[in-house]
């Protein structure tokens, strides 16, 4: 719900806020990703990065396991 506003108070705002639209803006600096470099990593990423892999792959071969399983290629 919009909030109304006393017009004498809104017109200080509107002294100090401008609303530029992106495409009217000047375009901004990218950054060089070049010469970033590695990201540094603490423990505990590290730990869950490799947790996530090591799920995905276990994902992985329980569905493949199972299209084997209906193609019934165990016997």
């Amino acid at each position: 719900m919009a909030t109304l506003m006393n017009r004498v108070h809104n017109d200080e705002l509107d002294a100090r806020l401008v609303v530029v639209h992106p495409l009217d803006d000047a375009p901004e600096e990218k950054v060089d990703i070049a010469a970033l470099g590695p990201m540094p990593m603490t423990a505990s990423v590290r730990l869950s990065l490799f947790s996530l892999r090591a799920y995905l792959i276990l994902m992985m071969v329980l569905v493949l396991y199972h299209v084997l399983d209906l193609a019934k290629a165990f016997g």
